[in-house]
């Protein structure tokens, strides 16, 4: 499912010289984008509608001085966020836009309109900046040293951030969690039936983080008991958010690294289940968290595997997101994980013992993949 651009370089010399640029300018353009949206002048000649806005117009309205609101307009103008509506008058204008200046008017673009309106889009920025900006400058270092050097911005004592998730600032630890829950929480209402087809009455649920599935899977089965597996931050919120929905009863908790070679998985799942948990680790480390599953689980269990795959995704861009995000993973989460291909995926699962035995993709607005595995005999 690999977009064509990947094996042929078709683009004029002209317009890749321009992609270069975007790249050369891209903290500065992201920053501006930033501004727009907190200044709110992207949402104002959103409003304007078809009539649009002068550059005085937005200034006025957004509490902004003419040349703040210029220079955002005008790289604006050059992301494509915004356009100028054409004037009444056939007059050309000394821009050459065909407008006469005086009478420019900004109305929204389509990169524009997704930029406000579109959830993939907004989740995707608020994460970058409220997570990633400022530490994505020590992914060199990152690269070098195999550790995620850019978490020191949030603190020096941890070693990966989800140790640090219950300590984020708020609104960096909104932005992660709505991050996290946005690309996994839309696959659950297709995978819930595919789940539960062979309802179990066991269900592990392995990073299990705020306990959003083990609150779906109760809801969608009555007869059902969740056992969190997490670090002891995530527990301690998953037992609230359990409470808080009415299952205490049938949700409980492990605390529990699963990375500690000491750890050891508690027995009695008819069904595990991983949702975007495996990417939080190198191949080799889920070779081995998927050893300690083995150890705990019989031939006839389920092993539930939810993950984005890029190379199963409908789109270039979701793919482009995925691979984007593997950055993340390198500068900030832990240093050695990322967003995985069909094969290395199931291929790390596999060395632990195990076979898959069906693969359900395209799940959800944004693509997922649905794997089941079993214990090899």
């Amino acid at each position: 499912m690999k977009p064509e651009s990947y094996f042929s370089d078709k683009i004029r010399a002209v317009d890749a010289k321009f992609e270069a640029q975007k790249i050369a300018f891209s903290p500065l353009t992201f920053q501006a984008v930033r501004a727009l949206l907190e200044f709110g002048i992207l949402r104002k000649i959103s409003d304007s509608g078809d009539a649009g806005l002068t550059g005085k117009e937005i200034a006025g309205q957004c509490g902004i001085s003419e040349y703040g609101a210029g220079v955002l307009t005008e790289i604006a103008l050059g992301m494509g966020l915004c356009k100028l509506r054409r004037g009444d008058s056939g007059e050309q204008g000394g821009n050459g836009s065909g407008v006469p200046e005086k009478e420019e008017r900004f109305i929204l673009g389509k990169v524009g309109w997704f930029l406000l309106e579109d959830a993939m889009s907004r989740v995707n920025f608020d994460f970058v900046n409220d997570i990633c900006y400022k530490g994505a400058f020590e992914l060199v270092d990152s690269l070098r040293t195999g550790r995620p050097a850019g978490l020191k911005v949030f603190g020096e004592q941890w070693k990966t951030i989800y140790e640090a998730l219950s300590s984020l600032p708020a609104k960096a630890k909104q932005s992660w969690f709505g991050f996290d829950h946005f690309y996994s929480d839309i696959a659950f209402p297709e995978a819930l039936p595919l789940v539960f087809a062979s309802p179990p009455r066991r269900l592990f649920d392995i990073g299990g983080n705020t306990a959003k599935w083990a609150i779906s899977c109760c809801g969608y089965n009555s007869g059902v008991r969740v056992t969190i597996i997490d670090l002891p931050g995530q527990t301690a919120a998953a037992e609230k958010n359990a409470a808080a929905a009415g299952f205490a009863d049938r949700i409980d908790t492990v605390p529990c690294d699963v990375l500690d070679e000491a750890a050891v998985f508690p027995g009695g799942a008819d069904a595990v289940w991983m949702s975007q948990f495996l990417d939080c680790f190198s191949p080799e480390q889920i070779s081995a968290i998927l050893g300690k599953v083995g150890a705990a689980v019989g031939k006839d269990t389920d092993v539930w595997v939810l993950e984005p795959l890029w190379d199963m995704q409908r789109f270039e861009a979701s793919a482009y997101s995925l691979q984007a995000t593997s950055l993340y993973f390198t500068c900030m989460a832990n240093g050695n994980s990322k967003m995985y291909r069909f094969a290395d995926l199931t291929g790390a699962v596999e060395k632990a013992g195990f076979t898959l035995r069906t693969a359900h993709h395209d799940l959800g607005a944004n693509a997922y993949s649905l794997l089941r595995f079993r214990k090899e005999a």
